[in-house]
């Protein structure tokens, strides 16, 4: 009984990290830029084939790949903004109508993004052996890679969350969620704040990519699934509150960890049913107001 509770609390915090990570990327995306990016996922997905061939092809150790994929992400998101998503702006009369149109180019991004990426890597499941070792905890063993992949989730989620609290730059970003037109009266380059976010959000969605791909097979079609996960998890956080998407990863990753030992197949049917619950009960999420 002690393997099975660790076994099921362990696998939920690691899928739990990841999820924060996806997240957090989508709420900076949202919360702040005003962007549903729906091909959110794609960058996952991106993040994790990165790390896969780098890996089988010049046998990159899938952690320092991180430090490659992640930042390559942050560029192309920032780069998409600057272009993309500024001249949608620049063309809308309005929050709402900037809402409506950036979603539809992302709907677009979803489908290019994902197509390019079948023509060159295929459509068929991936994985590779990394870390494939046990580590005994509590007379249960898990494998490494996976308590690896635990750590740095939980790592980077830490360090991004200090990044927000404490530098000038985090606080920019908080005061641009909370209403972007007195903080740039207040000083906030708006603009660039709104690019840095949407690259923070590619950041992240790689990061968790990479970690990912080190314990699940991947597939170029992943993205979509991973991006449903997202929404649930920002909308259970609280779409203002970047602090509510880790809470509500966490949350999320030890449900579907309990549901997904019952039946594994009910675990993503049990995200829509909380997802829909929320929306009756408390459509602010934990810490949403």
């Amino acid at each position: 009984m002690i393997t099975t509770f660790l076994d099921i609390v362990i696998s939920g915090l690691l899928m739990g990290g990841i999820y924060a990570l996806i997240a957090v990327g989508l709420s900076l995306q949202y919360g702040v830029a005003r962007v549903l990016n729906i091909s959110h996922g794609e960058f996952i997905m991106i993040g994790a084939f990165g790390t896969y061939i780098l890996y089988k092809t010049a046998g990159v150790n899938p952690i320092l790949t991180l430090a490659i994929c992640g930042p390559v992400l942050f560029l192309i998101g920032f780069f998409l903004y600057k272009t993309l998503f500024k001249i949608l702006l620049a063309f809308s009369d309005s929050a709402e109508i900037f809402e409506g149109k950036s979603l539809l180019a992302s709907f677009g991004l979803l489908f290019i993004i994902q197509n390019i990426a079948i023509l060159i890597w295929g459509a068929d499941i991936k994985s590779y052996s990394f870390l494939n070792i046990g580590v005994d905890l509590g007379g249960a063993l898990f494998p490494a890679n996976r308590m690896v992949t635990l750590l740095f989730a939980v790592v980077i989620s830490m360090t991004f969350y200090l990044f927000l609290a404490f530098t000038r730059m985090g606080k920019a970003i908080r005061a641009a969620a909370q209403n972007p037109r007195i903080a740039g009266l207040m000083g906030v380059n708006i603009n660039q704040v709104l690019a840095l976010c949407f690259g923070f959000g590619a950041l992240m969605a790689s990061f968790a990519g990479g970690l990912l791909s080190m314990c699940y097979p991947i597939t170029t079609t992943m993205g979509m699934e991973y991006t449903v996960i997202a929404i649930i998890v920002v909308v259970l956080g609280g779409l203002d509150s970047i602090v509510g998407s880790f809470i509500g990863g966490f949350l999320l990753g030890i449900v579907g960890s309990i549901v997904t030992y019952i039946e594994p197949g009910l675990a993503l049917v049990a995200y829509y049913a909380i997802f829909i619950i929320l929306l009756l009960v408390r459509p602010t999420g934990i810490l949403g107001k």
